[in-house]
């Protein structure tokens, strides 16, 4: 297995360095580095335009977050501030909910929920210009108050300096505060009393917008636990499949790109035309980088993921950090997966030299040679192998000696 891995290694950077096995010159590899780079920047580009090709859970459920919010909601202020949150009082910007969702759907592929749009349309509806001046006027009301009490701290603080200059006899003439006791006292009095009053008119206020048709639409539409379920259910089942549907646009977009890649790279193989056959190596090997991690990445957070996940919480009950264990052992098996179907199919020896005997090929460079060439007059490879069982010369890297038909072991 070390000897394959080492001969897999040897060969790829052998074919990355060199054209028609003659090494490149230095400033010619750091041109395919820095063209290898620019490529592989913009394949993960196209990878991460591709992977939101699909709307999202959050896209197809956008009203999730916000009915979720709200069922979390312990303050006993939790209605107000849902409608709060909805209503625009500027009569520049005038949201519209419903129009922003089915924005969504331009240039990706799903739908969004169809609970998300009523649940937008009704607050469209109770976005309206009634709504929005009673939420100005209780602002406007807190504005005051924020005010009063923001002044209450200044009277308080040269209250408090102005007392302990009369407890230490200081004349009043002297005093760095402008407000005397008593009228620092008064004045906060009938500061604190206008601060209840309006309080006392925002808590009206509130009970008036909360009780209008609209917002009691709004809030029935949302305390409607059957539909909250039916999106909170959509949601869990849109996000356990949303990484696997992310994968399979991502292998749509480098199968065409891998496979193009492949087939030139043998056809030049086969013709000889080396600085094709090293460009179009180079293109396979820089295509095959992103999937390699993308396919690691889903291990990680997709379908497969969310499995083993279940089944060790199910088996280990609250043990999940046994999770990482069966990474760790998983891991290595998909690469070692992913090293013998490159062995077989990308980097296949005896597969590409019986094709170059039967054209009377180099099998190691593929120039065209005579039949009698025990070397190759081009880079100088020897051709042939002893069969370890008839002892006569058969080629190598083929399974079968020609002579005696035995399987060849060898590794050469």
């Amino acid at each position: 297995m070390f000897t394959r891995l080492n001969n897999l290694w040897n060969q790829f950077f052998r074919r990355s360095r060199s054209i028609n096995n003659e090494p490149l010159n230095k400033v010619s590899l750091l041109v395919i580095i820095i063209v290898d780079l620019f490529i592989l920047i913009n394949v993960f580009t196209g990878l991460n335009d591709i992977s939101r090709w699909h709307l999202s859970p959050q896209q197809v459920y956008p009203c999730y977050a916000e009915w979720e919010g709200y069922q979390k909601n312990n303050s006993p202020e939790k209605d107000y501030e849902l409608v709060q949150s909805f209503l625009s009082y500027n009569d520049n910007i005038k949201s519209n909910y419903q129009q922003s969702y089915q924005d969504q759907e331009i240039g990706h592929l799903g739908k969004v929920s169809g609970v998300c749009l009523e649940y937008a349309s009704i607050k469209d509806k109770f976005n309206n210009g009634e709504n929005q001046a009673l939420l100005s006027s209780i602002n406007t009301k807190q504005d005051n108050i924020n005010r009063l009490e923001s002044d209450n701290i200044t009277i308080r603080s040269q209250y408090d300096s102005t007392v302990l200059e009369k407890i230490a006899g200081q004349s009043p003439n002297k005093s760095i505060n402008q407000v005397k006791a008593e009228e620092a006292k008064q004045k906060l009095e009938e500061n604190s009393q206008k601060i209840s009053q309006i309080k006392e008119e925002i808590v009206k206020f509130k009970n008036n917008l909360l009780q209008k048709p609209s917002s009691q639409n709004l809030l029935n539409f949302v305390k409607d636990r059957s539909k909250f379920n039916d999106v909170e259910t959509g949601y869990e089942n849109a996000s356990f499949w949303y990484p696997s549907i992310q994968l399979g646009f991502q292998v749509l977009f480098l199968a065409p790109l891998i496979i193009i890649a492949l087939l030139v790279n043998n056809y030049t193989q086969s013709r000889g035309y080396g600085l094709i056959a090293l460009i179009s190596w180079h293109l396979l090997v820089i295509f095959f980088i992103p999937l390699i991690f993308k396919t690691f990445e889903f291990l990680q957070v997709g379908v497969i993921a969310k499995f083993i996940f279940d089944i060790i919480s199910a088996i280990f009950g609250g043990l999940v950090f046994l999770v990482q264990y069966v990474y760790i052992l998983l891991i290595p098996l998909v690469g070692f997966a992913i090293i013998k179907f490159l062995q077989r199919f990308v980097f296949n020896t005896k597969s590409q030299a019986a094709k170059r005997v039967q054209k009377s090929q180099c099998i190691n460079c593929a120039k065209t040679i005579r039949i009698q060439d025990a070397h190759c007059p081009h880079c100088g490879y020897y051709q042939y192998v002893e069969c370890h069982y008839c002892h006569e010369l058969t080629y190598k890297k083929l399974p079968y000696c020609y002579h005696c038909g035995t399987e060849q072991t060898h590794d050469s």
